[in-house]
């Protein structure tokens, strides 16, 4: 290993970097009034194309030939969405004078989202893990999450003190997010092959969208008083807590998988999807569930956790992948 690649690992990707810039560009000049409205209306047409586009790049027979291997990913969904979860619950405990409960709501959301699917099929990949089995699981945890998810909120949420969500919610999750999906997938044998051939023309699309979200929501925030909220020690509170979070939740799947009798490749596949939370899914859903709420300090905790997982992630995926090389 070289000390460029090294040293890459602990500098932000290229989007994370746009993230930052997104977040740079609404707190120097907001959105807001008209402008505000019309970008709304922008940042929903692109959330619905981002999930439909989802829906088109799954392969169907991959689900299927995945599905038979259903304890692995009955460990992958109870890890994303029962152990993530209650260890957000846990963390409620931390004084509000240390963690601000905006900042902790935020946490919360993080906790119930599903799994990444790109990254997390990557690291599998590279450490040499069972990668259909991956791929079928990160699938799995985003469809289910377009329930899962606004149904946790509404439970924790409320359970919390924090208020919940009424049904439209999910009705405007159905409309908004699952039925792009739905539809992407019923034309998946026609123009599935395309969308995947075309991933390098596509991909900012899907980025493009989520930057777009994340613009809108920062941008709301700012103009509500964000910055003037929040201080450089909550946000460090946060990125430790988030760590603490990953840091948990990795031990439990690297231990646990071993402690249930799964082979390397299947342990490691249980490592990489069920330790991750996805920011693709998370921003567009956070819009959706929290409609004409402030969410800047919702998806925050998200970005953080975000560079967080790939940084830790990346340098466990290399050390599968030296332990193989030399087995």
């Amino acid at each position: 290993m070289t000390l460029g690649s090294t040293l890459r690992r602990f500098f932000p990707d290229t989007f994370t970097t746009l993230l930052v810039c997104s977040v740079a560009l609404a707190s120097l000049l907001p959105a807001s009034g008209g402008s505000a409205d019309y970008f709304g209306v922008a940042t929903s047409f692109a959330i619905a194309l981002l999930f439909f586009l989802h829906g088109a790049r799954l392969s169907t027979d991959v689900v299927i030939a995945g599905m038979l291997h259903w304890r692995l990913h009955l460990v992958i969904l109870l890890t994303t969405f029962a152990v993530f979860p209650l260890l957000g619950m846990t963390l409620g405990l931390v004084p509000d004078s240390i963690l601000p409960p905006p900042l902790y709501l935020g946490i919360l959301f993080l906790c119930v989202l599903p799994s990444t699917v790109q990254s997390s099929i990557a690291f599998t990949s590279m450490a040499g893990g069972n990668v259909p089995a991956a791929i079928c699981s990160a699938s799995a945890s985003n469809i289910l999450g377009m329930f899962l998810t606004p149904l946790l909120v509404g439970l924790l949420f409320s359970v919390g003190g924090h208020g919940g969500f009424s049904w439209d919610v999910m009705e405007k999750i159905l409309l908004q997010l699952l039925a792009p999906f739905v539809v992407g997938q019923i034309l998946q044998p026609w123009i599935g092959k395309w969308v995947r051939a075309k991933k390098k023309i596509l991909t900012p699309v899907d980025r493009g969208s989520i930057l777009t979200v994340v613009y809108l929501a920062f941008s709301k925030a700012v103009v509500e008083g964000l910055w003037q909220t929040f201080s450089l020690r909550d946000i460090a509170i946060v990125i430790g807590l988030d760590m603490l979070l990953l840091a948990l939740v990795l031990t439990f799947t690297m231990r646990g998988s071993r402690l249930m009798g799964f082979n390397k490749p299947d342990q490691i596949t249980i490592t990489f999807c069920g330790s991750k939370k996805s920011l693709a899914s998370g921003v567009p859903m956070a819009g959706v569930i929290f409609g004409g709420q402030s969410i800047g300090a919702i998806v925050l905790p998200l970005m953080l956790f975000h560079q967080i997982q790939l940084m830790v992630c990346a340098m466990i995926a290399q050390r599968y992948s030296a332990a193989t090389a030399t087995a």
